[in-house]
């Protein structure tokens, strides 16, 4: 039987010898990473195609106004911001813990895995606190003639057109009780909704100050779907890539590596995790820049 040398350096699978002298699992890892990359290319063309046929789009620097603790401060994109930069951070965090296993120290690896796993849980938590902020935000829009309170969903959408002040007064007119009572707690947060009931439209009315409501329009539909829709997509696999990493740091913590002599899932890891920020730069460029 005909015996098969083995260069020095030169790695092999069991079917033969590995492309471009790089491991399988590395190796398929990319080809993994690739097929995602076509997923979000596709989500993202189509964000693209339905934004740019539309008249009239949601301008980010008013939905993505708000910041934690801030009130109602209008910090445009302030705290996305800071989720990028988490997210970013978290991506360095990364290069520095494979870089630990390149080397064999265990405590770097665990130390540097422990702040990537930190970073992914926070992007995740201010992820979390946008979408409440949306979902259960006050919006005064103007429907079928008369005023609503709404948030952002993916079946409605708040961010239309700014409706001038004398066409807002006369929907006030005919809004309904119910609404008129959304209206009032909006501006009046000292009172309970059970209070703002028991008062009659007139009431009601003269304790809105519609000026300062900013009412909108409906706003085009698919702004929510798209945007819930590949966020929520991406956040998937920021969790993902975060279970992923405690399994690791766990795996690094018992040792595991150490016995096979080397960190090579760290860098498969490392790999997976550069990917979901990279494609996070261009959700953020999408969705919030333009």
């Amino acid at each position: 039987m005909a015996t098969t040398a083995v260069g020095k350096g030169i790695k092999w699978w069991a079917g033969g010898r590995s492309p471009f002298n790089v491991e399988y699992g590395k190796v398929m890892m990319w080809y993994f990473l690739m097929s995602d990359t076509f997923t979000f290319g596709a989500f993202l063309i189509s964000y693209g195609t339905i934004r740019f046929s539309q008249n009239y789009w949601p301008d980010p620097n008013d939905v993505f106004n708000a910041f934690p603790g801030a009130g109602h401060a209008n910090l445009p994109l302030t705290f996305v911001s800071v989720m990028t930069f988490i997210l970013i951070m978290s991506s360095v965090t990364m290069v520095l813990a494979v870089h630990e296993g390149h080397h064999g120290n265990k405590k770097g690896v665990l130390k540097w895995l422990g702040w990537t796993i930190l970073g992914g849980f926070a992007f995740l938590a201010c992820q979390a606190w946008e979408w409440a902020h949306l979902i259960m935000g006050e919006h005064a829009v103007l429907n079928n003639g008369q005023l609503e309170v709404i948030g952002t969903t993916v079946k409605v959408n708040p961010w239309g057109a700014e409706v001038g002040t004398q066409a807002a007064m006369q929907a006030l007119s005919a809004t309904s009780h119910e609404n008129l009572v959304a209206l009032a707690h909006m501006q009046h947060h000292d009172m309970t909704v059970q209070q703002l009931s028991t008062m009659s439209d007139q009431q009601l009315r003269g304790m809105i100050n519609v000026a300062d409501m900013h009412v909108r329009e409906m706003g085009p539909v698919a702004f929510g779907g798209f945007f819930f829709g590949i966020t929520g997509f991406h956040g998937f696999h920021v969790f993902s890539g975060v279970v992923i990493n405690i399994i690791m740091y766990i795996m690094t913590q018992r040792g595991v590596f150490e016995r096979r002599g080397h960190y090579l899932m760290i860098e498969k890891t490392g790999l997976y995790w550069h990917f979901v920020d990279l494609v996070w730069v261009f959700v953020f460029l999408c969705f919030y820049l333009i």
